[in-house]
């Protein structure tokens, strides 16, 4: 389905847009979590306790919101773009249930739709469980529509772009006595450390993919302000077992670190995550901006992309793209760093499930 005006974007009658979703009111919150970590036997003392994170800020997560905000935003840039194509949005772990999402599309009509996901790197926590969850979804709803996942979007400029932006921004914050001396202190979510290693076709692809684009935005920081910074890499949201080992400097520790050693100023940069949900607002905005105080240590935290028209821009793109790709079109994919842009379809074996295998939709081996 397309306008005359706008570009080709058969064979696709729709675009979804699939999220990890979070609770709306107090009462949600713990359900929420017990969906969340459903089969690995938390147990429900400790889903109350992570649960206080929530209720700190009225049980309700600010991830929903958000992406009714970026599906709004995709509509009127679809739009705009004379694209004629519907959005749908459905969550792995909350309402709208994806399962329930694609009930309603096929209802509607749709036989074959992109799926957006609001991840944009590789592992199996923010790739192949995914992409579970549509196999899922699809054998529960007869007549599902068939569904193809967008690529991994990481080292795309509509990605790359309003965090440096965003950085700048933050530096801009600092006093001027330290703001040349400020370090970059890059952040994502902790996985276990054997996730990371088997993550992407060739492994280790998640800690690769964060230190290409955070050398990326580090040195088109330095294009705009003639100073470098230095820069690194650390983790937040670390949960499980204590015995398992995960990625780390957890980023508290390593504000003490750099503390330490005379670092006067930091900006906090969530490169792992599209928008300011609960482990920014929590684990960056709450923890780390207290540690830093605490060290004496002038902070600030950039914005992640949210809504921002160039990150919805190159959903858009991405659409065009793969509607190029499925009609045997060639394509020029775009991406900055050193890594090149991802392929649309995973490897066999890409980012396996830890726990054994499952059912995968929009891989090699599905």
């Amino acid at each position: 389905m397309f306008s005359s005006t706008g570009p080709d974007v058969s064979p696709y009658d729709a675009l979804l847009l699939l999220s990890f979703g979070g609770p709306e009111k107090p009462d949600d919150v713990v359900p929420f979590l017990e969906n969340v970590t459903r089969g690995r036997g938390i147990p429900r003392e400790r889903l109350e306790e992570v649960g206080q994170h929530y209720f700190l800020f009225g049980g309700r997560s600010p991830i929903n919101d958000q992406n009714r905000a970026l599906l709004a935003a995709i509509r009127e840039d679809l739009a705009g773009g004379g694209i004629d194509l519907p959005v749908y949005w459905g969550n792995r772990n909350w309402d709208p249930y994806l399962a329930d999402t694609l009930a309603q599309m096929r209802d509607d009509g749709i036989t074959r739709a992109a799926v957006l996901t609001t991840s944009a790197y590789s592992c199996y926590s923010s790739c192949r469980q995914y992409r579970e969850n549509l196999a899922a979804a699809a054998a529960e709803v007869e007549g599902a529509p068939r569904l193809d996942r967008l690529r991994q979007y990481f080292n795309h400029p509509g990605f790359v772009e309003p965090v440096v932006d965003a950085t700048l921004a933050g530096l801009a914050e600092l006093s001027d006595n330290v703001r040349e001396r400020a370090e970059l202190v890059f952040v994502t979510h902790s996985i276990p450390t054997e996730m990371a290693v088997t993550s992407g076709g060739d492994g280790d692809a998640y800690v690769r993919q964060h230190l290409s684009v955070a050398a990326e935005i580090t040195a088109r920081v330095r294009q705009e302000t003639g100073r470098h910074h230095d820069y690194s890499l650390v983790y937040c949201s670390r949960s499980g077992s204590p015995h398992t080992p995960w990625l780390e400097p957890d980023v508290n520790d390593h504000l003490a670190a750099i503390a330490q050693r005379g670092a006067g100023a930091v900006v906090l940069v969530p490169v792992g995550f599209v928008s300011d949900h609960m482990e920014v607002i929590y684990d960056l905005d709450t923890e780390a901006l207290a540690t830093a105080q605490k060290l004496g240590l002038e902070a600030a935290r950039a914005a992640t992309p949210g809504d921002d028209p160039r990150f919805v821009a190159m959903v858009r793109d991405l659409l065009v793209e793969r509607a190029a790709v499925e009609r045997g079109e060639q394509v020029d994919r775009a991406a900055v760093g050193d890594l090149a842009a991802w392929p649309e379809i995973c490897a066999v074996g890409c980012c396996p499930n830890p726990r054994g295998e499952r059912p995968a939709l929009c891989g090699l081996d599905a």
